[in-house]
């Protein structure tokens, strides 16, 4: 009997602590993204010595010679890797020379290949075309939606040169929370593809 009542008091007091934390209404909190500081859209020459190239590459990339390809050494010069730190993203740049192995057809159709493997996560695919006062040319594939790579290039003087171009982010794609990140970036890869040059 002791322990009925024992056990009744507490049924009960824990019904009164219920009821008395159910007087404040819970509203749920929009849903958003951290916000980004972005850095000055400021640019610097990169002149890669031993290699064919040139052009302007923001402040806040760092460039590194990407001499290693999935843990092996790939012996292909002039591949680089630009480190874009303030948004954990690079823009992966791989330079072929056009011979009889890799001529300028079969490189635009890998290059074109590459570029629409993010059709199944695409909204959409743009296909841009590139002329610079250089005289250098190409296209660049604007990718609309959770693809892998949102944008991606080559260039190329269809007889000696070619190089593709791809922007990468260290994270799961999200259209609504890279969007922002995204066009700041494509900013700066106007700048990298107006001032490219071959030497």
């Amino acid at each position: 009997m002791h322990f009925k009542v024992h056990h009744a008091l507490l049924v009960l007091l824990v019904c009164l602590l219920m009821l008395s934390s159910c007087h404040n209404e819970y509203t749920p909190k929009a849903k958003s993204y951290p916000r980004i500081a972005f850095p000055e859209h400021k640019y610097e020459p990169f002149n890669p010595a031993d290699c064919p190239f040139k052009f302007e590459k923001p402040v806040y990339a760092h460039a590194v010679d990407d001499s290693v390809y999935f843990g092996e050494k790939n012996n292909q010069p002039c591949w680089i890797t630009l480190y874009l730190a303030p948004f954990d993203g690079t823009i992966n740049l791989t330079y072929k020379e056009i011979d009889r192995n890799n001529n300028f057809e079969k490189l635009v159709e890998d290059a074109h290949k590459l570029s629409y493997k993010h059709t199944r996560k695409a909204e959409y695919i743009n296909e841009v075309r590139i002329e610079n006062e250089h005289g250098v040319g190409g296209i660049l594939y604007d990718v609309g939606g959770d693809a892998a790579s949102n944008v991606q290039f080559f260039l190329s003087d269809s007889t000696r040169h070619f190089i593709r171009g791809a922007l990468y982010f260290n994270t799961t794609p999200n259209t609504d929370s890279m969007a922002p990140v995204v066009a700041f970036v494509k900013e700066d890869l106007k700048q990298l593809l107006k001032t490219f040059e071959w030497k």
